[in-house]
């Protein structure tokens, strides 16, 4: 059995594997969605009921907290929701991954973070702070799986990316004096 793996060993990695397709129509991607819209909805819900009654005995630290972190909140999860909204609108055919590509330039999804702390943090209803750490989870989540669907479009003759396992094997053997 050969394990050669060297470029012009024949192996496979020429081919690309469309992650973006197969993602969009997976049941991750069907599970992403649902959790994202929830969270959506609840947010809405929370901030509209709720958190309006519970905002008002904050004192003004912890009311200019929470005004900022929900404005901060709801912005995010628009974008978040446009992502994969987008992302949907491709497994359904609605259009092309190309397409969702140049609307995406439209959507940030790496916006400002909440700070969790400093003065009046601790006060600010621990809801809006369960759901701001939700948020922040999920667009992580979202962050990583664009890149990963969207790093398939950067150009091909761009420089390949640098191999860190590679460059500290070589550094190793170098500094050790083995010349493989």
């Amino acid at each position: 059995m050969n394990h050669d793996t060297t470029p012009d060993s024949g192996d496979a990695r020429g081919e690309t594997i469309d992650f973006a397709s197969r993602f969009a129509g997976s049941e991750t991607f069907r599970i992403l969605f649902r959790e994202g819209m929830q969270l959506v909805e609840e947010t809405a819900t929370y901030l509209d009921g709720p958190g309006r009654s519970e905002s008002k005995g904050l004192s003004r630290a912890a009311s200019l907290i929470y005004a900022t972190e929900s404005m901060r909140l709801t912005t995010r999860l628009m974008q978040l929701a446009s992502w994969l909204l987008l992302q949907r609108a491709v497994n359904e055919g609605e259009m092309t991954q190309q397409q969702a590509g140049l609307e995406k330039s439209k959507v940030r999804i790496d916006g400002p973070t909440s700070a969790r702390g400093g003065p009046g943090w601790d006060e600010v209803p621990e809801a809006l702070r369960l759901l701001v750490e939700r948020s922040q989870r999920l667009q992580e989540r979202i962050r990583r799986l664009d890149d990963a669907i969207y790093a398939e479009e950067a150009p091909t003759d761009a420089a390949p990316a640098p191999n860190p396992v590679g460059e500290q094997l070589g550094l190793l053997s170098r500094a050790f004096g083995s010349e493989d």
